[in-house]
C-alpha cells in the first residue's frame, strides 16, 4: 500500500513537471514570435513607407497613408529621363564590380596560402590580419586621401578601386581561409600525384569546392561600394565620376531640400538589384558563412 502511495506520488510529480516545462516552452515561443514580429514590423514599415513616398506625386514624405491616394511614377521617370542618375547608376556598377573582382581574386589567393602552407611568421601574419580588421577603414581616410593624391588617382575610379578592394583583404581572407581549411587535403595531394600544379590544384579544385565563400565575398564586395558615401565623398570631385550615394544626396541638398520623394525614388531603384542578388544567393551566403568558422 505504501509503495503503491510514493508511487502514485511520483508519477503526479513528473505529471506536474511535464505541464511546467510545456508551460514554459510555450511561454518562451511566445516571446521569440513577439520579438520576431516587431523587428519585421520595425523592418518594413520604412521599406514602405520608402516606397510610398516614392509614388507620391508631390515633393513631401509626409502623407496620411503609407501608400498614397494617387500613386504615380513620375518621379522614376524624371530619374531616368531628365537627371544624371543613368551615369551615376553606370559609375556605381562598374566601380562595384571591378570592386568585386579583385576582391575575390586577393582574398582567395591569400586565403589559400595561409591555409595550405606553413612557413615562418604565419601565425604571426594571421594575427595582424585579424588585428587589423577591428581598426574601421574611417581612421585611415586623411592618409588615403594624402597618398592617392600623391599617386595622382584622387579623383579617379581606379583609386577608390584600390581602397575599397585592399581595405577589404584582411575580413575576406580570414572567412575564406577558414572555409578554405575545411576542403581536405588528400584532394591537394591526389591531384600533385597526377602531376598537377599549385595554381591548378588551387583553380580546378579548391575554387569549384569553395562556392559559397567566393559568393559571399563577391557578394559583400559588390554591396560595400553600391551603398557607400564618405569614401566616393572623399575621394570623388568631379560631377561625371558621382556615384549613386554622392549624386542621390548632392541632388536633394542642391534642390534646397525639396526633392525628398525623387530621393527616395532614388533609394528605391538603388536598393532593388541589391535585393534581389541577396534573395538569389542567400542559400551561398548562409553557407558560405556557417562554414568559414576559423582556426590558426
Amino acid at each position: 500500500m505504501r509503495k503503491k502511495l510514493v508511487g502514485g506520488l511520483g508519477e503526479s510529480n513528473m505529471g506536474n513537471k511535464k505541464k511546467k516545462n510545456t508551460f514554459l516552452d510555450f511561454i518562451r515561443k511566445m516571446i521569440i514570435y513577439i520579438l520576431l514580429i516587431t523587428l519585421s514590423f520595425i523592418v518594413i514599415i520604412p521599406i514602405i513607407w520608402i516606397i510610398g513616398s516614392s509614388l507620391n506625386p508631390g515633393d513631401t514624405l509626409f502623407s496620411s497613408t503609407l501608400i498614397p491616394k494617387n500613386p504615380s511614377l513620375v518621379h522614376y521617370k524624371t530619374l531616368l529621363t531628365n537627371s544624371d542618375f543613368p551615369l551615376w547608376y553606370k559609375n556605381t556598377l562598374k566601380i562595384a564590380t571591378a570592386n568585386m573582382i579583385v576582391s575575390v581574386f586577393l582574398s582567395t589567393s591569400t586565403a589559400y596560402v595561409f591555409s595550405r602552407y606553413r612557413f615562418m611568421g604565419r601565425k604571426s601574419m594571421l594575427m595582424t590580419i585579424l588585428v587589423l580588421q577591428m581598426f574601421p577603414s574611417f581612421l585611415a581616410m586623411t592618409a588615403i586621401y594624402v597618398l592617392l593624391l600623391q599617386l595622382g588617382l584622387l579623383d579617379t575610379h581606379l583609386g577608390l578601386i584600390l581602397v575599397y578592394a585592399t581595405g577589404q583583404i584582411p575580413y575576406n581572407t580570414w572567412v575564406a581561409k577558414g572555409y578554405f581549411d575545411g576542403i581536405p587535403r588528400s584532394m591537394d595531394e591526389a591531384a600533385k600525384i597526377d602531376g598537377a600544379s599549385n595554381f591548378t590544384i588551387f583553380y580546378k579544385i579548391i575554387l569549384p569546392l569553395a562556392k559559397p565563400i567566393i559568393t559571399f565575398i563577391a557578394l559583400t564586395n559588390f554591396t560595400g561600394p553600391w551603398m557607400d558615401f564618405v569614401l566616393p565623398k572623399l575621394i570623388l570631385r568631379s560631377a561625371d565620376k558621382k556615384t549613386l550615394a554622392m549624386g542621390l544626396y548632392d541632388m536633394a541638398v542642391h534642390q534646397h531640400n525639396t526633392k525628398f520623394t525623387l530621393f527616395a525614388a532614388g533609394a528605391v531603384l538603388v536598393a532593388i538589384p541589391i535585393t534581389l542578388l541577396f534573395v538569389y544567393l542567400q542559400k551561398h551566403i548562409v553557407e558560405g558563412l556557417t562554414k568559414g568558422a576559423v582556426k590558426i
